[in-house]
Formats: structure tokens, sequence, C-alpha cells
């Protein structure tokens, strides 16, 4: 019997594309990365400074964009080094499990949030008279602590089935981060069973999170229906239009990667682009342009900063 020695080092392959368009993808990449961070720093300035905000919308407003400046961070940085350089793909086991911990922390945190928020708005249209008696400051305090909790044991769980594998060579990943389904490739065992078990586990959580956010709008859209002034139709539909949108970009990509049978490194990698790297920057720009509140507190920040100026 041979032995195998493990795996240290893998290599990311990156983003398939070919070398003459290193730079434009870095400034790309670099250009989105910046937007995606300032674009939650300012939600988060905003609601935090703006008293009117403070409210259970806007308090996990405030944690999804928050989620969403780190959830970028985790994977563009190392895509920008593997543009500049042909070893900045290169990264530690120890780096890829930690790499692979975060993205699925935040991932399905964020995926568990989108749910809250969902029933948030459930509540706030479907029960105004009650909604604010049900969700108080607790209440909401703990379903935020829930979700983050729940992202921990789900992400716990993705990456201890995964490195818990040996991994004797090779040791290319076909993709831009380390992620469970091309790891998985390089394991030199069966990985039948951890595949089964890994698909399951993420087909509860998105469908079911999936299933719970449909049935909520199902229930605000019959609540909006019996609203009398078309004003106040508009005014609800236009609060939960921004939601709908970005859970659309975020679980149509997330469903197609890792539900579907069959994988392909080179497609999977071009459609997590979408909820890696541009959902993080989709975020603020959807919850700013079409939310009036949002924007006329970012006005009243602005016109304070300018008044400070001249003084």
């Amino acid at each position: 019997m041979t032995n195998k020695s493990l795996v240290t080092t893998f290599i990311l392959a990156g983003l398939p594309h070919p070398p003459q368009l290193d730079t434009l993808l870095f400034a790309t990449f670099l250009l989105i990365y910046v937007l995606s961070v300032l674009g939650n720093l300012l939600i988060l300035l905003v609601i935090t400074v703006d008293p009117h905000l403070h409210t259970p919308m806007y308090f996990f407003l405030t944690n999804l964009s928050f989620i969403d400046m780190w959830f970028s961070t985790v994977t563009v940085p190392k895509v920008l080094m593997s543009l500049v350089s042909p070893a900045g793909g290169a990264l530690s086991f120890h780096s890829c499990v930690a790499q692979l911990y975060s993205f699925h922390f935040l991932g399905s945190t964020e995926c568990f949030l989108y749910t809250v928020m969902s029933y948030d708005r459930y509540l706030a249209i479907s029960h105004p008279l009650r909604y604010s008696g049900l969700m108080r400051g607790r209440t909401c305090a703990l379903l935020a602590t829930t979700t983050w909790l729940s992202g921990a044991l789900h992400s716990a769980v993705q990456t201890t089935l995964t490195f818990r594998l040996p991994y004797c060579g090779p040791s290319r990943i076909q993709h831009y981060f380390c992620d469970a389904p091309p790891i998985l490739k390089l394991a030199c065992a069966d990985t039948s069973a951890v595949e089964m078990v890994i698909f399951v586990n993420i087909g509860v959580v998105a469908l079911g999170c999936l299933l719970l956010i449909v049935l909520s709008y199902v229930s605000i859209v019959c609540s909006i229906l019996k609203i009398r002034t078309s004003e106040g139709r508009h005014r609800a539909f236009q609060t939960c239009a921004s939601h709908c949108i970005v859970v659309l970009c975020f679980f149509g990509p997330g469903v197609f990667i890792y539900l579907r049978p069959g994988s392909k490194a080179a497609v999977d990698g071009v459609v997590a682009v979408f909820y890696t790297v541009l959902t993080p920057l989709l975020n603020p720009v959807v919850y700013t342009l079409r939310n009036k509140e949002v924007k006329k507190a970012l006005l009243k920040l602005n016109s304070q900063s300018v008044s400070t100026q001249s003084k």
C-alpha cells in the first residue's frame, strides 16, 4: 500500500477568461467591490444617525448591509490577487477552510435574513395595527440573533462534511473561491454520501426559506389588493418590490448552482459572480434609489455635512 501525502495548498483556477482581459476584469471587480463596501457602509451610517429609520425594517437592513459588506470581502480580494499575479490563486489548506466557512456562514445567514425580512413586511402590511406590538426591539434582536446562529450552524455542517475527507491531489480548484462542490471533486475518497448530505442540507435551507418568502408575499399581495386607495396599494407594492428584486437575484443563481443535477465549472463560476459580487452591490443601489425614506435621510445627512463645513 502506497502512502499519499495530503494537500497543504490549493490553487484557485479563477474565472475562465483570456489573459488579455486581466486588466479589464481587475478594474471591473475592484470598482464593484469598492462601490459595494462604500454603498453598504453608507446605508449603515444613514440608518444609524437618522432616528426616523430606527424601525424593524431598517434594523434588518443594517444586518443585511453588514453581511453584504463582508460577503464580497470573502471572495473578491482573492479574485483580484489572482488577476494581478499567477501565484495569487494559491492559498493554504486552512485558508481554504476559513474561506468556505465564512462564505457559507454569511450566505446562509443572508438567506435566513431574507426570510425574516419578508415576515416583517407581511406583519407590517397585513397586520398594521398589531405590528408595533409584535415587532418590538427585543423580538427583532431575537430574530436577528437566530439568523446569525442558524447561519453559523449550517456553515459548520457544510465545512465539516467537506474537509473530513482526505485530499491528496490534485490541488487545483476549478473555481475562483473555495466552495464545496469543486473541492469535493479533488477528494481521494468516495464523496457520494457527503455530496448527498450537502445537497439535502442546502436544499432544505434554500427551498425552505424560499417557500416561506413566497408564502409571505402571497399573503402580502392578498392584503394589498384589499387596500381601497390606489395610493395605498402603490406605496405597499413599492415597499416590497425592492426586497423581491434582491431576493430573486440572490436565490436564483444559488439554486441554479447547488440544486441542479450535474455541474460545469465554467458555468458555475460565471453564475456565482451574480450573488457573490453583484448582489452585495445591488442591495445598496435598490434600497437607496427605490426607497424615499433612505433618499430623504441621505439628503439630510448631506445637508448637515455641508452646513458643518461652511461654519
